[in-house]
């Protein structure tokens, strides 16, 4: 009876859908009507009952974790004393909970990086004061015992001593634009190792070690910006200006990296004793809580799969070897990104019996035991209670396609503290006592809860009954996952939305959506899943006629270890071979028409929609390539030698890895588009694939966008770039 009442239930929301449709545009697509909220802007206290979020850049709130509820006005910028400041963007709350940095002005870099003016809001008498005059800085950071403030300014380090009437003491002076950056990484370690803030206080407070990059022998470019609006009172105008930026491509030169400490106290500067290769990487520091303070340093070997955990003393520099992590093929960048160290122990994340799973270390190294076994991969890590043996995890032991929260005690005891099918995302409080869920579906808007470390709801904080409601507004149909068989007999997934009127007697064109990339997925059971969240401009496809189906083929994560690395060495062989497969079975059903099948994508999914188009297999009549790599050797070297090794150790496999060099294999009509100014996959990829075309007597569509980078930010450009795409799609199609 329960199945049958579920199946009517969505009968009668397709048959109120079709009776309300409105129509989709670009315009509601982009708006942020299918954007849910979310939890991710909280602030756990160290009391473990409360937590801070802001609200209109102008408060400052606690929440109790227990119910949700405002407890305090923490701060009111009308009411404040001091510094006034309209508004902020962003907070950071001190160890000891008694100041707040406010964030204003910021300035993008590159994908996380920014500078900005900070303010010290000190809460016990309610008054702003400025962090620095000296102008914009970068990754602020507060000590333990919240007497020090360190910060970046110009690729040198600064340290302002509040006990000194905020005195600001510079570390470093050899930081230098192009040549060396202290405490800050540069573009490649932060867009291939997701590290932000290359600096850190020892528990105690009283030292500060960094890694220096001497950038000085890495390639530098010049990103072009074009003058798009002449000034009509100057007789000469500046037509293009450039911003430098240093770009190690495959097989080139990458940053030296050292690592160096700081006595707060004496001033004295020390340089960590490691023996490295000068082609190593070191992706992370973390200073630890014991008798040394002991700085432990990630070192990573050039081709990614060594990596070394070693235990420096700050102050005799003496470096051990703790760990040691190895894979034949490569390390994925959870292992050392996502390492968690508590009191005396620490956490780790390793594939090495197939799968994604926790190993519970002491600081020598010693294994103590594995945490979770099975045939599934961790998702997260949460939280460890040494007291009880009892740690926090995400995974997707539930459905492959799912996320929910476990805990899993000292004897191995595990339970599942959100049983709904889908996806929760967690946020912990201090001390684990209750966490903040974030739950969805394909179908499903995001519901945030309230949930005890026991499993029990205590409140739902969020339902987003305004987008659940513009969901049966607009119509958006039902995402249908499925799955096949490929000629090897590999089994993919995938979902698809359809027109309500797609029969045999109405077949309709198709276009594949895809990323593709290692470790990636696309098919997941969220909310978010498709180009826009909710599958919104999926949607918008089907309103117009269109099937839309989304495939992740080998590669991909979720699915283990072998499943995820079998593309080593040859990026884009069995990507391409997989989309070619998808577009073959979905043709062959009833109402997918197999002469009118499409492929997209964008970064990576633009490299495979090229490399799937020219596959060998004419499937497809038509593609986007969005910002694509055209040639692995054009990429940043930490990417493309952890999947394919340098250039001159695998020569074939960048070959075979190569949209350029099939290019005379290309099939269907192509439309090619990217930003001028993309700092992450150069315009340079682009220029080359349309010169071997030209060569190659092939004809294309192109559309470049001046002043944009690698996202082609900006309401009016998305709108430009996706009515273009429409376009093709309706003249191709």
């Amino acid at each position: 009876m329960k199945k049958i009442s579920i199946i009517l239930s969505t009968v009668v929301i397709s048959v109120m859908m079709s009776a309300q449709n409105k129509q989709l545009s670009l315009t509601t697509v982009m708006n942020g009507t299918f954007y849910a909220k979310g939890a991710s802007s909280v602030t756990p206290m160290a009391d473990g009952e409360h937590y801070l979020t802001s609200e209109d850049g102008q408060l400052i709130l606690q929440h109790s974790f227990k119910t949700g509820q405002v407890t305090d006005t923490i701060l009111n910028l009308s009411t404040a004393r001091g510094e006034r400041i309209p508004e902020f963007e962003n907070f950071i709350l001190s160890p000891t909970e008694d100041i707040i940095l406010l964030q204003t002005n910021s300035s993008k870099i590159f994908r996380r990086s920014f500078t900005a003016d900070y303010y010290i809001f000190t809460i016990r008498n309610n008054k702003i004061d400025p962090l620095t005059t000296g102008g914009p800085i970068q990754v602020p950071a507060i000590s333990p015992d919240g007497h020090n403030i360190a910060f970046v300014r110009n690729n040198n380090i600064f340290i302002v001593k509040l006990l000194f009437n905020n005195a600001e003491v510079q570390v470093t002076k050899d930081g230098e634009l192009g040549k060396v950056r202290n405490g800050i990484p540069d573009w490649a370690y932060e867009e291939e190792f997701g590290l932000v803030r290359a600096y850190e206080f020892s528990a105690d407070s009283r030292m500060l070690a960094w890694i220096r990059f001497d950038e000085s022998n890495v390639a530098g470019y010049e990103l072009p910006f074009f003058l798009t609006r002449p000034d009509r009172d100057a007789y000469s105008q500046e037509l293009v200006s450039y911003k430098p930026q240093q770009y190690p491509t495959a097989g080139a030169a990458n940053s030296k990296v050292s690592v160096h400490t700081f006595d707060i106290k004496s001033s004295v500067i020390r340089d960590m004793d490691l023996k490295l290769d000068s082609t190593s990487y070191i992706p992370r520091i973390k200073f630890v809580e014991n008798d040394d303070n002991d700085l432990f340093i990630f070192t990573l070997n050039r081709s990614q799969n060594k990596l070394e955990i070693y235990s420096a003393n700050p102050r005799s520099t003496a470096c051990t070897l703790t760990l040691r992590e190895q894979d034949e093929r490569y390390l994925d960048e959870f292992v050392y990104m996502n390492t968690q160290f508590y009191g005396n122990q620490f956490i780790m994340q390793s594939e090495r019996d197939g799968h994604r799973h926790l190993y519970l270390y002491d600081l020598m190294g010693q294994l103590k035991r594995q945490i979770t076994k099975g045939d599934f991969d961790v998702l997260a890590l949460h939280g460890y209670d040494a007291k009880s043996g009892t740690v926090y995890y995400e995974s997707n032991e539930s459905g492959m396609y799912d996320c929910a929260v476990w805990k899993i005690d000292a004897k191995g005891k595990k339970t599942i503290l959100t049983p709904q099918k889908g996806t929760s995302h967690a946020r912990f409080s201090t001390g684990c006592k209750y966490f903040i869920n974030s739950w969805s579906d394909m179908s499903t808007p995001t519901r945030v809860s309230i949930i005890t470390n026991a499993g029990k709801t205590l409140r739902t904080i969020e339902e987003n009954l305004d987008i659940a409601s513009a969901v049966l507004e607009y119509g958006l149909p039902q995402k249908e996952p499925f799955s096949f068989q490929t000629v090897d007999s590999t089994t993919l997934y995938g979902w698809m939305v359809k027109p309500a009127d797609a029969d045999e007697s109405h077949p309709c064109p198709l276009i594949l959506y895809q990323y593709s990339g290692p470790g990636s997925n696309e098919v997941l059971n969220e909310w978010g899943t498709g180009f826009y969240p909710g599958a919104a401009f999926e949607s918008l496809l089907t309103q117009k006629g269109y099937a839309v189906a989304v495939v992740d083929g080998r590669g991909t994560a979720r699915r283990g270890a072998d499943f995820k690395k079998q593309t080593y060495k040859h990026l884009g062989v069995m990507e391409s071979q997989d989309q070619v497969a998808a577009a073959q079975y979905l043709g062959s059903l009833p109402y997918i028409d197999a002469d009118r099948i499409a492929i997209w994508g964008w970064s990576y999914g633009g490299y495979n929609t090229l490399m799937s188009m020219s596959e060998g297999t004419p499937v497809f009549k038509c593609g986007v390539a969005v910002a694509p790599v055209t040639d692995w050797r054009y990429y940043d070297a930490p990417y493309t030698e952890r999947f394919m090794q340098q250039p001159k150790e695998n020569a074939d496999g960048y070959h075979d890895a190569s949209a350029i060099d099939r290019i005379n294999r290309l099939h269907g009509k192509l439309l090619i588009v990217h930003g001028l100014d993309d700092d992450n996959v150069f315009f340079s990829n682009t220029a080359s694939y349309i010169e071997a075309l030209i060569n190659a007597g092939v004809d294309f569509d192109m559309q470049v966008y001046p002043g944009k980078e690698h996202s082609i930010t900006g309401l009016a450009h998305r709108k430009h770039l996706f009515t273009r795409i429409l376009r093709f799609f309706d003249e191709n199609l």
